[in-house]
């Protein structure tokens, strides 16, 4: 018997454009590109590419999603709203992406959230600001809690602070955000007990968002008490994605692809 084919296909956010927060971006933003592993689903998972909130790499999107299915975990892209769409329509748009899966697509088991480097703080904000969801509201979608089961962190931007990547947060927040808003931002400064595990990797030498944004986060996490595997290989450019050409960075997706099933995603073991 042949395999199934799946073949991609998007899912609106909102039932319309009028029931949707903010306007609609130029490119079609916001919506969800689902891929469906074959055979049984064995979680679900938001895949957030990076780009400095000014695009979506694309290295980081569909090809991940390939990697998510081979291990039995339905993915979805995210092409949430970017530059000139400011805070908080990206974190609108993933709030609702993480609704949207948990009502239709989830079948009670688990939904996590990975994103790369700026795609990695918009996975990191879902993991530091969500809700139960809204039992009175009238979109069924809105009742469902937005808290992300497990997060996992590529190369993220954290901080806004002293080792921020500048064109993130004036992408994000404009040329000239209020102290108040950059701290809001800096995600090492939101982690609670209520923060889901979490799975970092960075490199040390990464030169455009530097290590110290993971080990900002991995610190934050360990002092609230919540699981995490961090992961700081010793070479590496920003941007690897999969990395399937560097041996030594290229690991990482075995290590999270064991993280995961722990989680209660996917197959391995």
């Amino acid at each position: 018997m042949s395999k199934r084919v799946h073949i991609p296909f998007p899912i609106a956010l909102w039932p319309t454009d009028d029931t949707m927060p903010g306007e609609r971006a130029a490119d079609g933003a916001p919506y969800l590109t689902a891929y469906l592993p074959d055979g049984a689903i064995r979680g679900t998972m938001i895949v957030c590419p990076g780009g400095g909130y000014g695009r979506r790499a694309p290295h980081e999107g569909a090809p991940v999603a390939a990697w998510l299915n081979a291990l039995g975990i339905a993915a979805f892209v995210l092409d949430y709203r970017v530059a000139p769409h400011q805070h908080p329509l990206p974190l609108t748009d993933t709030q609702r992406a993480i609704r949207h899966v948990r009502s239709n697509f989830a079948n009670g088991g688990p939904v996590g959230i990975l994103g790369f480097s700026a795609g990695g703080h918009l996975a990191a904000t879902a993991g530091t600001y969500h809700d139960a969801g809204d039992p009175a509201a009238a979109d069924p979608v809105e009742r469902v809690s937005c808290r992300p089961d497990a997060i996992v962190l590529c190369y993220p931007v954290i901080t806004f602070g002293e080792h921020l990547h500048a064109g993130s947060r004036t992408n994000l927040l404009g040329d000239d955000p209020s102290v108040e808003l950059r701290d809001a931002l800096s995600l090492e400064t939101r982690v609670n007990t209520e923060t889901p595990p979490a799975f970092l990797w960075h490199t040390a030498d990464d030169a455009s968002v530097p290590v110290e944004n993971s080990l900002l986060f991995a610190g934050a996490l360990s002092r609230a008490g919540v699981p995490f595997a961090l992961h700081v290989f010793p070479h590496g450019r920003h941007g690897l994605g999969l990395a399937e050409d560097d041996p030594v960075v290229g690991a990482w997706t075995g290590l999270c692809a064991r993280w995961l099933a722990m989680q209660g995603f996917g197959g391995a073991s």
